[in-house]
């Protein structure tokens, strides 16, 4: 077989498909977000970031920087190991604490990334449950639906946030198998909310643990950034909470909570856990300094969420499509992958305005979209070059604007 032109086969398909991906040279300017040194060829252009999954700019933050530095002088650059091989260090401990206490559990445990987490928890779990059922909403995130196909065990997909059919899903399954119901508190793709208090209440009449990724809520929903979960009061109802570090925290890292038994069990039993090197110490004390600061501080969300009504409102006004939300992600539908991709080019190359397209097989085919996610540091000018840009290269290629 000619291996090299199968690759080069299959990456000419994505590219006729409008799918295959580019990824902009960016160097993120400290003290400067959401703007950006864009490196392209040889030369060099500030741009404004407008697709961030760091809502709060907490990778910015004094407060973080600062830790990060002083861990890095207190303990050096990497952790040394795996947790059980010398890589446990005390910021480790600290922020696993602090985790908990954010959720209101007995336990966390820490993962280098949300998807790891997931896929971690998921799989071990599923797996060692004797004739466990996972119970999945079918718009789950990769991470989720990778854990849960790791796991073997068996696997009925409810339709997405629809609580009838959930119960409909967990009544069918045998009263004495284990049940496991995953789903997510806010969909990135498309910006809803789960009601969760209601698939904590179907998930309890049937005896089934609910686990739930709360990756885009964590620090920035609930009076201290515990999600949606604390917002809406249901965090004591559910048995794993799984967050990431990477996104509102502005760090990396991914973690799960839950009772001292689940987090030691997972710990005791995760491969990904056990066989992958800790989080450098400088990485920890940057995420804790960024929970404790999230935690007193609702600065950030307030300003945050005034910034998304206002690029709503603007967007509403130059009739630029995109769905209403609950959330802080706000979907510009352009429905065709080659048009997404020109149009982002085009807010690059015109207008210093960096979107990524999201294309499939992140969403179905033909609801491709730019994925807007407005910061506490978006200027009102930025809303409005944004905006105006947006509103020209919808003029010129003639594209449908919202009524």
């Amino acid at each position: 077989m000619d291996y090299q032109s199968f690759f080069k086969g299959k990456l000419n398909d994505l590219r006729e498909e409008g799918n295959y991906r580019v990824f902009a040279d960016l160097e993120r300017q400290n003290g400067n977000f959401p703007h950006a040194n864009h490196h392209d060829g040889s030369a060099v252009r500030d741009v404004t970031v407008w697709c961030s999954n760091d809502y709060l700019g907490m990778g910015q933050n004094q407060v973080v920087l600062d830790a990060m530095r002083e861990a890095l002088d207190r303990c050096g650059a990497g952790s040394g190991g795996t947790r059980n091989i010398s890589g446990t260090n005390h910021y480790h401990v600290l922020l696993e604490r602090e985790l908990a206490d954010l959720h209101g559990t007995e336990s966390a445990l820490l993962f280098t990334s949300g998807y790891v987490s997931n896929m971690a928890a998921l799989s071990t779990l599923a797996a060692s449950l004797p004739g466990c059922v996972v119970v999945s909403d079918e718009l789950n995130h990769a991470s989720m639906i990778e854990g849960i196909r790791h796991s073997r065990a068996d696997k009925v997909i409810f339709k997405h946030n629809d609580v009838a059919d959930l119960e409909a899903k967990l009544k069918a399954i045998g009263p004495d198998r284990p049940k496991l119901v995953a789903f997510e508190s806010v969909y990135s793709m498309d910006g809803d909310i789960a009601p969760i208090a209601e698939i904590c209440a179907v998930a309890e009449k049937y005896g089934a643990m609910t686990y739930i990724d709360e990756v885009h809520a964590v620090g920035m929903y609930g009076q201290r950034g515990g999600g949606v979960s604390e917002q809406d009061g249901v965090a004591s109802r559910l048995t794993v909470i799984e967050g990431t570090l990477a996104k509102a925290f502005g760090v990396m890292g991914g973690y799960i909570c839950g009772s001292t038994a689940l987090c030691d069990f997972v710990r005791s039993f995760a491969s990904a856990f056990i066989f992958t090197t800790a989080l450098p110490p400088a990485v920890a004390a940057g995420a804790l300094a960024s929970i404790r600061h999230l935690k007193r501080s609702s600065a950030e969300r307030l300003r945050q969420k005034e910034r998304v009504s206002v690029v709503r409102r603007k967007l509403d006004e130059a009739g630029i499509p995109h769905y209403d939300n609950p959330s802080h992600i706000v979907p510009v539908i352009v429905g065709d992958p080659v048009k997404c991709k020109e149009i982002t080019d085009q807010l690059m190359d015109e207008y210093r305005i960096y979107v990524q397209p999201i294309n499939y097989p992140t969403v179905p085919k033909g609801t491709e979209r730019l994925r807007i996610t407005p910061g506490p540091l978006h200027t009102d000018d930025d809303i409005d070059h944004l905006v105006g840009a947006l509103s020209s290269i919808w003029k010129k290629r003639g594209l449908v604007r919202a009524a």
